[in-house]
């Protein structure tokens, strides 16, 4: 039987869209920081992002990958910059669809959260509003934004102020990742969730030998 090696891709080939779909087809799945914003006019913005983690615990730090359309800034990037805060929230299966058509483009006067029909509920800390059926928000305040690459994406880092979250989900410090049902996302149209668990034991520590010489 004939054995044949693994198909290579050369990244110097690839335009910036064909690069896009072979990392998000393979970087999966990827958590999504669904996100709100509020503009200067008092607009309140809502887009999801997947290229999204966190950077530090004290302070802790979210960090979320904002990329351009046609090389100008995206209303949340903007509204970040101009205001210094956004809520991040994370999302459970039953917001699956609200939370894709959030990604569709609108003008900056057009508000995702109204489109959509999503209540929303003051912030603690600032003036941007989080949203009423997500299961845990975080409010942000801007820390830095780092520039990569040739199509201006940018690298948000935000400090969480607070953390709103959903009874019944945090027990002795520890929200419970099940019971949270959060949604991840893959390439193209496909989402995802935790599926099945693989529990693994706490790998003991193997005690050195020390030779005195």
């Amino acid at each position: 039987m004939e054995v044949t090696g693994p198909m290579m891709v050369n990244s110097h080939e690839l335009d910036a869209e064909q690069t896009y779909k072979l990392l998000t087809g393979v970087v999966v799945p990827r958590p999504i920081a669904w996100i709100t914003t509020r503009s200067a006019a008092g607009v309140v913005n809502l887009a999801p992002f997947s290229a999204f983690t966190f950077v530090s615990t004290k302070p802790p730090l979210l960090g979320v990958n904002i990329g351009r359309k046609a090389g100008v800034r995206k209303d949340t990037a903007v509204n970040i910059l101009a205001q210094g805060e956004f809520v991040v929230h994370i999302a459970h299966a039953p917001l699956v669809e609200p939370l894709h058509a959030s990604a569709v483009e609108h003008p900056p006067e057009v508000s995702e959260v109204d489109l959509l029909g999503l209540q929303t509920s003051p912030s603690t800390h600032l003036k941007v509003p989080r949203l009423q059926a997500a299961p845990v928000a975080m409010e942000c305040r801007f820390h830095s934004a780092t520039p990569f690459g040739d199509t201006g994406a940018e690298f948000f880092v935000g400090e969480v102020l607070c953390w709103h979250v959903r009874d019944g989900l945090l027990t002795q410090g520890k929200v419970d990742s099940f019971e949270l049902d959060p949604l991840c996302r893959l390439g193209g149209p496909w989402y995802a969730t935790l599926g099945e668990r693989l529990h693994q034991q706490p790998v003991a520590q193997t005690a050195k030998t020390v030779t005195v010489r």
